[in-house]
């Protein structure tokens, strides 16, 4: 049979063994679906092309899948989206496929490979190619035939010369784009869940209005969208949330945008189609302080915003100027209490481990945070990764150990100068339990029963799991 030149497979890597799995906490407390594979192949199907995913994060026994598919469509393409966690298990794949079938060109994007450029194909076989930034654009021309010297985006190798076409630089409209493909994801929307106690109601999913962010803080990685940011319409908006509701029944949507507020009237126009022309949804986003105020909370909160999430980074004024711009914690503080006063939950996204971090700066973003009424928090253990702007001179900072396995955010692979590993750990465990014994947080948890049911379901079924993290700090138990 002769390879199917208009057909790709996508795949979403696992990142691990998958006997590892169903000991994998992060799996249990958030599965989100691979939102950019699902607009890559809405994208392509609607140019005439065929592109079916496969999500081994949902779905980790896929590599029997993945070799029937071969076996069964013998697809010239496929692609393999990876983080820098999940790359090894990426290249494991994509060898897979190749012992399968020699002949299938591999794929590569994401923001690991969109970082590191040619060094992927320089060090790894398995790679064929490389997508750098969107892959909508370049993966239709593949498709379509169009040599790989002539498609902007794409690392390539003639022969034993590795070359890099340049940045793409004719970004497509996103009101142009058609919804994800939702129908390509096997089991949605059941099989995918957001964070728990994040949620009132399911079935729920994430939805992406925007891609990139204006701002340049040092630890993001900006490698796929660079400096742009576009964000769709309101219209657009509203209408993806009715076709998520129309054809998958969802009840509750997480914006999972880096600035779902920055253009202040296009929420505002989003909200007053949600109240004019209610779909009975509400919705979760994240904001900078600089982009909300209380004017514009109360309509949210009218519209079905039902948790607001903002970067806290840190409580300590002196090392959050040192990463971020607009470093204002009274700022911080005041719209988090305009966001409790409006009656929408906050949650606060915090890092521990930055450079320049001590235990004087834990302690004070301690007290910062429990100074305030933040519903819930994600403390995250801080990783450079490729692209970001701390990752070149990484290792003057402190201690870097760069297994890719463990850069996910949930290990310290990074030990700034003056902290240990473990006392960093001591630390976090210190944080999180502190957090969780405060007395108004306690009760907020306690009204979950009734804000939140289907979490507390999920939240026993898995007790004993998320009991033994409390306890080892371990994401997959060993």
């Amino acid at each position: 049979m002769m390879p199917d030149k208009n057909r790709i497979l996508l795949i979403h890597p696992l990142g691990y063994s998958a006997a590892l799995a169903g000991r994998d906490v992060s799996r249990l407390a958030n599965l989100m679906p691979p939102l950019g594979l699902a607009s890559i192949a809405a994208w392509l199907e609607s140019k005439n092309r065929h592109a079916d995913i496969i999500d081994c994060y949902a779905r980790p026994d896929s590599d029997a899948f993945i070799i029937k598919y071969l076996r069964e469509h013998n697809p010239s393409f496929i692609g393999l989206t990876s983080t820098t966690s999940s790359f090894p298990d990426a290249v494991r794949i994509a060898a897979l496929a190749k012992a399968e079938r020699p002949d299938v060109i591999t794929v590569f994007g994401g923001p690991h490979v969109s970082a590191l450029r040619e060094k992927i194909l320089h060090e790894h076989r398995a790679v064929d190619l490389v997508v750098v930034g969107e892959g909508e654009q370049p993966l239709e021309k593949l498709l379509s035939g169009h040599p790989a010297a002539d498609i902007p985006g794409l690392v390539w190798r003639n022969e034993e010369e590795v070359c890099f076409t340049g940045f793409q630089d004719n970004p497509l409209d996103l009101d142009s784009l058609p919804f994800p493909a939702y129908d390509k994801l096997a089991g949605f929307p059941e099989a995918y869940t957001l964070p728990i106690f994040n949620y009132p109601r399911s079935p729920n999913t994430t939805c992406v209005s925007s891609r990139g962010c204006p701002y340049t803080c040092s630890y993001c990685d900006r490698s796929v969208f660079r400096r742009s940011f576009r964000y769709n319409s309101a219209g657009y908006l509203y209408a993806h949330l009715r076709h998520l509701k129309d054809r998958y029944g969802i009840r509750h949507v997480n914006f999972y945008d880096d600035q779902f507020t920055f253009n202040r009237q296009r929420v505002v126009e989003f909200c007053e189609k949600m109240i004019s022309r209610p779909l009975g949804m509400t919705f979760n986003c994240a904001v900078r302080a600089e982009h909300i105020d209380p004017d514009l909370l109360a309509l949210m909160k009218k519209a079905g915003c039902w948790e607001i999430s903002l970067g806290i980074e840190t409580g300590d004024p002196e090392l959050l100027a040192q990463h971020r711009q607009n470093s204002d914690l009274d700022l911080l503080a005041r719209r988090i209490r305009e966001i409790k006063a409006a009656g929408i939950r906050t949650k606060g996204l915090l890092m521990m481990g930055l450079p320049g971090e001590s235990e004087t700066s834990i302690r004070r973003s301690m007290d910062y945070v429990f100074s305030l009424p933040i519903d819930d928090i994600n403390l995250a253990k801080f990783t450079p990764f490729p692209g970001s702007p701390l990752y070149d001179n990484i290792h003057e900072l402190g201690t870097f150990d760069e297994d890719p396995t463990k850069m996910d955010c949930m290990h310290f692979q990074f030990i700034p100068h003056g902290m240990t590993r473990e006392r960093l750990d001591e630390l976090f465990l210190l944080f999180y339990k502190t957090h969780f014994k405060r007395p108004g947080v306690l009760w907020n948890y306690v009204t979950m029963i009734w804000k939140s049911p289907d979490s507390y379901r999920r939240f026993f079924m898995s007790l004993g799991k998320f009991l033994a993290f409390a306890r080892s700090n371990e994401r997959i138990k060993e």
